[in-house]
């Protein structure tokens, strides 16, 4: 009789866990609380996997000899603490995935930065002609990617909240961008416990592996200098040209594995001083896995990164329109205010979770000439920066919002969307709102024009 393996959560991650539980025999049966997406829907028809969606069956959940959970699926939910009262082993996608996976491994997890990182780091090993996927919380499940393929390399970018359920999970190549206060409501608000989730990607790593980390963040720079870490340490900096992987104001400068080189930001099509962080990062790991310097070059001249994140959307008349949607937290906000010198058009607003708007105020003072606050309670940001900006408009159309930017803004401008708030008051998602203004910009654009 096959071994009964139970997934909870039917997305991408549960999903690929299914299909590849099935290709090794199990007996496999999906419960979702939800609704499941047709997608999913019919790949588990197709699959004859059994599946339940809109309740979780104690009776099918629980004879389950492992269970194999969601990462957005808390510990706190009752089919969890009841599974663990019955001694079911838990673990998650990755971990699961892992014990069938005969390539190796780049990690790349941190608060902010590590989609565009973990983009980069592939897009070098791919461009360079690397048998190498891409995998966990940006594009496939890691185990969808084992089920139907075989890798050398995977890279995988992974969150706090999949890492908290691996166990033997072990990258060759770790990288740990920063640690600033996010999801701590999954961590009974105490900081400390979100930090040491981070910290186990460098649990199971061997002196023989590598671990790559920005050493100015406070937190992580402190953190794994304190901590007695067993991988070969690179350090990454915007201040410390004594590193393997720096800044000097002029250069990002790589000396890793005996391999020494310097690169020009402008040699590269990410802007910004947070890019500098992910660019030396992936570089260091993309050296680290073999390639050459000559094929990093080239790689970092082709790369496009993922939409939302300081996408340059259109120019018209003279005025640059850049979706930075994703940034929906005032770290974030740090990123993209400081990747331009100004002036300013900012758009920001949403749902605020919590924001402290004086981290930002410097900042905003010297580059923002005018805030249009695109929400449906605006109140909080318009207090915050009334005196610090000259004039300050709100919406909640993004139309509006498109044809009042170019109407404020000046030739030479920048028109950037960077909301510091998360989007749900007036969108599905931070996609969703940053698709609708890219298409508002392209239909202002195609107006201009016509005129």
């Amino acid at each position: 009789m096959s071994k009964r393996v139970v997934i909870l959560g039917g997305g991408e991650s549960g999903t690929g866990a299914a299909l590849l539980a099935k290709a090794k025999g199990y007996d496999v049966f999906v419960s979702d609380q939800g609704t499941l997406k047709e997608k999913y829907k019919g790949e588990l028809l197709r699959e004859s996997i059994d599946f339940e969606e809109g309740t979780h069956s104690f009776d099918k959940v629980l004879n389950a000899s492992l269970i194999i959970k969601s990462p957005g699926i808390p510990e706190k939910s009752e089919v969890v603490k009841k599974a663990k009262a019955a001694g079911i082993e838990i673990i998650d996608e990755i971990e699961f995935a892992y014990r069938f996976l005969s390539g190796r491994i780049i990690a790349i997890t941190g608060t902010n930065g590590k989609t565009t990182t973990t983009l980069l780091t592939y897009h070098l090993l791919k461009s360079a002609g690397v048998n190498v996927a891409l995998a966990g919380n940006v594009g496939e499940s890691l185990a969808r990617k084992v089920a139907f393929g075989n890798y050398d390399w995977y890279v995988i970018e992974i969150s706090s909240f999949q890492l908290d359920g691996t166990i033997t999970f072990r990258p060759d190549i770790g990288i740990l961008l920063n640690i600033t206060p996010d999801h701590l409501d999954r961590y009974d608000y105490k900081m400390e416990n979100y930090i040491h989730s981070k910290f186990r990607l460098v649990k199971n790593m061997l002196a023989s592996n590598h671990f790559i980390f920005y050493s100015d963040d406070p937190v992580t720079g402190a953190e794994a200098k304190m901590r007695k870490i067993a991988p070969s340490l690179l350090q990454v900096s915007l201040k410390d040209t004594k590193t393997p992987a720096h800044y000097d104001g002029v250069k990002m400068n790589f000396n890793v594995a005996g391999k020494s080189f310097g690169v020009l930001q402008a040699d590269t099509t990410l802007k910004g001083p947070h890019n500098l962080i992910n660019t030396l990062s992936a570089v260091s790991a993309a050296v680290l896995a073999g390639i050459s310097e000559q094929a990093i070059r080239e790689g970092l001249k082709t790369f496009r990164n993922a939409p939302h994140r300081l996408e340059s959307v259109a120019v018209i008349n003279g005025v640059e329109f850049v979706n930075d949607s994703k940034a929906t937290n005032v770290d974030s906000v740090v990123y993209g205010l400081g990747s331009y010198k100004g002036p300013l058009v900012w758009i920001a607003g949403g749902i605020d979770k919590g924001n402290d708007y004086k981290m930002i105020e410097d900042q905003v003072r010297d580059k923002v000439r005018v805030l249009i606050c695109l929400g449906k309670d605006n109140e909080k940001l318009k207090k915050a920066f009334t005196g610090v900006v000259p004039e300050i408009y709100e919406t909640q159309s993004v139309k509006e919002l498109a044809q009042l930017a170019l109407k404020v803004s000046r030739r030479g401008d920048v028109v950037l969307l960077s909301p510091a708030c998360a989007s749900f008051d007036l969108f599905k998602n931070y996609e969703d709102r940053g698709t609708q203004f890219r298409e508002a910009v392209l239909e202002l654009k195609e107006t201009v024009v016509r005129i």
